[in-house]
């Protein structure tokens, strides 16, 4: 694929601009009532989880030998969506691929609102939210510390450093385009609070410098954590010594579906997107394209784990974990949910071998929906099959989800949708800075393709 496919169209840099920036000043229809209704979807998530605070957590379906459920799935599932933003910004900045472009703060911005979400259930699976602060290491004055050795405290470290650094890399982007909206803002009052988040940036080749250097710094610091938080989070089940979860093939193996998930969710949010707004000429078939191969080669690698799953259990001298493995997980009671795990995560990616579904964005938008849900149904095997089949026959059990459940997993993709709608209404969507410069890197081997042979030498 020749690099210039990325780039249809090319209008000149002020009309991008203008395109570009059009949203935040004359709205769109995206901004009505689809956000007055993901925004009831996030009171109703508030009123769910302050019954749960009030109630207790009793009014989830949580129980022996059940004990963690819908909760620490969401968390999992939510974790490893942001993983595509961090992967998209940081390691394909550092491999300078130049399609990152036109997508990159939209993934980044849907990590920073998958990590809010995220956020939410170590908190509420406290049962006594207000004490949160027990799990962070403080000065206390009864000499009190952390239990280091609770996963808990994992999760609090994991999220807080994923969210921190998300946050500053996501931020540190927007300075060029938060200038430049605040020069083309239409009045004062928006000049001056674009301006305030600008934090005085003029473009000056010392800036560009100083912002070149820390943006690089960060997508260091980035690219080490795309590994070690999910693999921090797989670790909170490999500890354990419940059957299907004592598995040193976790790490790889989550960090691997993080990525699956998280570019499902890009292809998710970006297909209508691109649509709905007209952004044919900046996000195009190439960049779908290119993220189509990123899901191959993640669903393949998933794939590859759940073979080694079956090689791994197979010989286990452990017999409840054979059982399990072999048995229990594909036969059991959630065998059809096993069963669609496979094919959605594995099988079905399979299909982008084929350049004509790699560049449809109806097959696109359908494998990455069916993918999301398999994704989310992979970490529901994992947290309640495992604990539905323990060690002792007499100990087995089932779950039920309540409706204060679901509501919160549905409330969590209202406020997912709320928050990503107000970014889409405020924040310049496209990197306008690094598309300009973008374009007339393109334009320039463009030119310089089209030159004589001497010319070009010459050049």
């Amino acid at each position: 694929m020749n690099d210039t496919e990325l780039m249809i169209g090319r209008p000149d840099d002020r009309t991008l601009e203008d395109q570009l920036l059009a949203p935040l000043w004359h709205g769109h229809w995206l901004f009505r009532w689809p956000l007055w209704i993901a925004g009831l979807g996030s009171l109703v998530l508030v009123i769910a989880l302050t019954y749960t605070f009030v109630t207790g957590i009793g009014t989830w379906g949580n129980d022996i030998p059940v004990g963690w459920a819908f909760a620490i799935t969401n968390f999992v599932w939510w974790i490893g969506i942001g993983h595509a933003g961090t992967f998209i910004s940081a390691i394909l900045y550092i491999t300078q691929q130049r399609w990152r472009a036109s997508i990159n703060r939209l993934a980044e911005a849907m990590t920073l609102f998958a990590v809010v979400n995220a956020g939410l259930f170590p908190i509420a699976h406290m049962g006594r939210a207000w004490f949160f602060y027990w799990l962070t290491p403080y000065p206390a004055t009864m000499g009190l510390w952390p239990q280091f050795r609770s996963s808990l405290t994992w999760d609090v470290a994991a999220i807080s450093t994923y969210g921190t650094v998300s946050l500053l890399f996501w931020y540190l982007g927007l300075l060029p385009d938060l200038a430049t909206a605040r020069d083309a803002a239409p009045s004062v009052g928006r000049a001056r609070i674009y301006g305030l988040f600008a934090l005085g940036w003029r473009g000056s080749a010392r800036h560009w410098r100083h912002h070149r250097a820390a943006y690089t710094i960060l997508a260091g610091l980035a690219t080490a954590l795309v590994v070690s938080v999910h693999s921090i989070v797989s670790l909170d089940f490999a500890i354990a010594k419940v059957p299907g979860w004592h598995s040193t093939i976790f790490p790889p193996f989550f960090v691997a579906g993080a990525l699956l998930s998280g570019f499902a969710m890009v292809l998710i949010l970006v297909v209508p997107l691109r649509r709905i707004m007209h952004l044919e000429n900046v996000i195009t078939i190439a960049h779908l394209e290119k993220i189509a191969a990123i899901l191959l080669a993640t669903g393949s690698i998933v794939g590859g784990c759940y073979l080694l799953e079956w090689a791994s259990d197979w010989h286990d001298p452990d017999q409840a974990e054979r059982y399990f493995g072999l048995v229990a997980r594909p036969f059991g009671p959630l065998g059809w949910l096993y069963w669609a795990i496979i094919c959605g995560n594995a099988i079905l990616p399979q299909v982008f071998w084929l350049r004509r579904a790699r560049r449809s964005p109806l097959v696109l938008m359908a494998v990455a929906v069916v993918v999301q849900c398999t994704m989310w149904g992979e970490r529901f095997m994992i947290v309640v099959g495992s604990l539905q089949r323990d060690r002792l026959p007499s100990g087995w059990g089932g779950y039920e989800p309540t409706v204060v459940d679901v509501v919160i997993l549905g409330g969590t993709l209202c406020l997912f949708a709320f928050l990503f709608l107000l970014f889409l209404r405020w924040v310049p969507a496209i990197p306008i800075g690094e598309l300009k410069r973008l374009r007339r890197d393109l334009q320039g081997l463009d030119a310089e393709a089209a030159a004589p042979v001497g010319d070009a030498h010459a050049a």
